[in-house]
């Protein structure tokens, strides 16, 4: 397994059909829908691998991307102490086999060699337990829970726990 910063045309590609997978997939961990990135050309989905304050991942597994992963940070001169991990998923088929804890390593690697930074925070489903107890073996601290923090397209709630790491 090759674990990489994505940026090249072929990135964007492969990284817009991984990212609408897991839009499709599992829409209640992320804050964006499919519906709302579908539509989206290679190009922008490029851009956003190219941004200076963000670093996109990718978990290759014999040249296929199997897992996803961004760290940025904020822009603002008050918060630039601050980044947010999102975007973070593995293909059902490669989860349990230490991809997701690899890309978080390497995420928070990331975040311990910017000049300044002090805390990454990330978002997760209140019962998205597999994934808590990989942050937490992590060093993540849950520090306060959004009641009904998403909504699906269907009126379904779920509650959301907002967890920090301090670096």
């Amino acid at each position: 397994m090759e674990i990489r910063i994505l940026s090249s045309f072929e990135d964007a590609e492969k990284y817009r059909s991984i990212r609408l997978e897991s839009l499709k997939n599992t829409p209640e961990a992320f804050a964006s829908s499919y519906g709302e990135e579908r539509d989206l050309s290679i190009e922008e989905f490029q851009n956003k691998l190219q941004s200076n304050s963000s670093f996109t991942y990718g978990a290759f597994d014999q040249g296929e991307l199997v897992g996803i992963i961004t760290l940025y940070q904020e822009n603002l001169n008050k918060l630039q102490h601050r980044a947010h991990i999102g975007a973070m998923y593995v293909s059902p088929s490669k989860r349990g086999s230490g991809i997701g804890k690899a890309l978080m390593e390497k995420a928070i690697k990331k975040a311990k060699s910017i000049e300044d930074l002090e805390q990454v925070y990330l978002a997760v489903v209140s019962t998205n337990e597999s994934a808590k107890k990989l942050y937490s073996l992590l060093g993540f601290e849950v520090f306060g829970t959004e009641k009904k923090g998403l909504k699906l397209e269907n009126n379904t709630y779920f509650d959301v726990d907002f967890m920090i790491l301090y670096i």
